[in-house]
């Protein structure tokens, strides 16, 4: 569907309101993510987790297409960005009739990620015509391009801001072409890498590569400790060594290390969160979340069908998968059932 007569459509059919109302008496926890339905529906809104009962929908937008990123502004409104390679950037409050949207330029796609502060936000960007990664500066209110920076890789992912104010970005490094879409060509010609670039000008501070190029680097989480934990997704030929790639990197400031695992994990890593103990990744494919002190140090695998969804609230680590919510309390145990199917992330929110 061409995406003006989608706009159309949506709003003709009001699909900003709720679609279901949280029960009043139960107290819960309140998550923006993004998910499908049971007809394979693309949305993103609020949801809540509470008791033991399914996850409730408090309000939810209807998406063109799968969304990826959700960042929280101030106020309560929404940023989301497209699923990669993706042509649509958002902002929401939920329970508005009114979206922003900021479809991208013809020769550009949305990776996935959007970070905001102040009066900029920023998104990872593809430029299709030579699949190098970009940083684009946009204004706050209008989201219109104000400076556009080089991520110094290809396939950029996630970003996020250090201690310092400089942004670290993820180049995934696998390399893709404008007409294959997500479809990954010459494996063996990646070259993922770490960045930090000043969040001001966009210099290039420092670039760091991890010992094995088939571990794209995708998603980051930074401990209160400044430590910054990698998820990993490996992109073997070989099916033995793909499974028992690790999950998890660290990253000090100065160099990048791999964690071990006690079992193989299938070599995929979804969302990052960081824990109170080190780091938890989603071992989508595995089917558990994964959890690391912050040495790296194994502690072990929690059971979840479709693990990915990762999000802090009050300090306490909730995670979401395909049937299932899990809370740690202290340890993770199912907190509901999941009458949806959670997307990549989500993140806790306050109005």
């Amino acid at each position: 569907m061409q995406r003006r007569t989608w706009l159309l459509h949506a709003a003709a059919i009001g699909l900003a309101g709720p679609l279901a109302a949280a029960r009043a008496a139960a107290p819960a926890a309140t998550f923006a993510a993004a998910w499908d339905d049971a007809q394979g529906r693309h949305h993103v809104g609020l949801v809540t987790a509470g008791g033991r009962g399914p996850l409730r929908v408090l309000h939810a937008l209807e998406l063109p297409t799968r969304a990826h990123g959700v960042w929280v502004e101030g106020g309560g409104r929404l940023l989301v960005a497209a699923r990669r390679p993706g042509d649509w950037l958002l902002r929401w409050r939920p329970g508005e009739t009114t979206p922003q949207w900021c479809w991208s330029d013809p020769q550009r796609r949305y990776a996935g990620h959007v970070v905001a502060a102040g009066r900029h936000l920023y998104t990872t960007e593809t430029d299709l015509d030579s699949g190098a990664g970009r940083i684009v500066v946009r204004a706050a209110g209008t989201l219109e391009p104000l400076a556009d920076w080089p991520t110094h890789g290809i396939d950029p992912h996630q970003l996020m801001f250090d201690a310092d104010g400089s942004l670290l970005v993820a180049n995934g490094g696998v390399p893709t072409r404008p007409e294959t879409g997500r479809v990954k060509l010459d494996r063996a010609g990646m070259d993922p890498s770490l960045v930090r670039l000043d969040a001001r000008s966009g210099t290039l501070l420092g670039q760091w590569r991890l010992a094995d190029p088939r571990l794209s680097i995708r998603h980051l989480a930074r401990h209160a400790s400044g430590v910054v934990g990698i998820a990993l997704q490996a992109e073997h030929d070989a099916p033995p060594q793909r499974e028992a790639a690790p999950l998890l990197a660290l990253f000090d400031g100065r160099s990048l290390r791999c964690a071990d695992a006690d079992t193989p994990l299938a070599g995929y890593g979804g969302d990052i969160a960081a824990t109170a103990d080190g780091f938890a990744v989603g071992a989508t494919r595995a089917g558990g979340v994964a959890r690391w002190d912050l040495d790296g140090r194994w502690l072990g695998q929690t059971p979840l069908a479709d693990a990915c969804a990762l999000a802090l609230r009050d300090g306490e680590l909730w995670a979401g998968g395909s049937a299932q919510v899990l809370r740690a309390a202290p340890t993770l145990q199912p907190r509901g059932v999941a009458a949806l199917r959670l997307d990549n992330h989500w993140t806790a929110w306050r109005a």
